[in-house]
């Protein structure tokens, strides 16, 4: 019986946070966070994003890679990386999941391929340190993005998340560059687990939480265990 009344206040715990949002989510505090990390950091980052950019456009293809994403209050924004995948790489990956049931299966529960054939080579190490987001220093700056949070979904998965119970709490955050999942298992969760992180960190952010979540995404990128 004891164990029953612990795994019910375990689940009345997990409900309860589906709906709950820390207020330094939306706070000045952390809209100043981030504009005055994305200030030091752009005059480092610039030099290092055009290089790889040049590098990137000589297979022909773009440097940078725009796709709509949603973001705070459920509006639609363009989310910039450097282009780590093929060109037409959305019409290659519907090919793959229609023609390859593994695929499929693996789309379906990450939304992410752990070996995804799209990848280029120089994409694969751009990935690998993280070096491909460091575009959305951009989005940051228009205050589209915060430096820590959920990352931001597709257009087409929306319906995926609205059918969540914490749909809600994904349009009350700015979605972030980096975040808890990210600097767990990345790849080696299932959609619903990375969702569960995410409603932890809505329930208890802070400054001292991003803080944190910062620090461990520098060793990621220094130890280039980026997927």
């Amino acid at each position: 019986m004891t164990q029953v009344r612990v795994a019910n206040a375990d689940n009345e715990s997990a409900a309860s946070d589906c709906h709950r949002i820390s207020p330094w989510l939306n706070s000045a505090g952390k809209r100043a966070f981030d504009i005055g990390l994305a200030v030091l950091l752009l005059p480092l980052i610039a030099p290092v994003i055009t290089i790889i950019w040049t590098l990137v456009r000589l297979d022909g293809g773009p440097g940078f890679h725009g796709q709509p994403r949603v973001g705070h209050g459920g509006r639609h924004f363009t989310f910039w990386k450097i282009r780590t995948m093929v060109v037409d790489a959305d019409a290659v990956l519907s090919e793959l999941v229609r023609s390859d049931p593994q695929i499929a299966r693996e789309w379906h529960r990450y939304q992410k391929l752990a070996r995804d054939p799209r990848i280029t080579r120089i994409g694969g190490f751009l990935r690998k340190t993280s070096l491909d987001e460091l575009p959305q220093i951009w989005n940051i700056l228009k205050g589209e993005m915060s430096f820590v949070g959920p990352r931001p979904f597709m257009p087409s998965q929306q319906e995926l998340y609205d059918s969540m119970p914490m749909s809600a709490v994904y349009y009350q955050m700015r979605p972030g560059v980096t975040g808890p999942w990210q600097i767990s298992q990345r790849n080696e969760v299932s959609f619903q687990e990375r969702v569960d992180y995410d409603r932890r960190y809505a329930a208890s952010a802070s400054l001292l939480t991003d803080l944190k979540i910062k620090a461990i995404t520098t060793l990621v990128i220094v130890n280039a265990t980026g997927k």
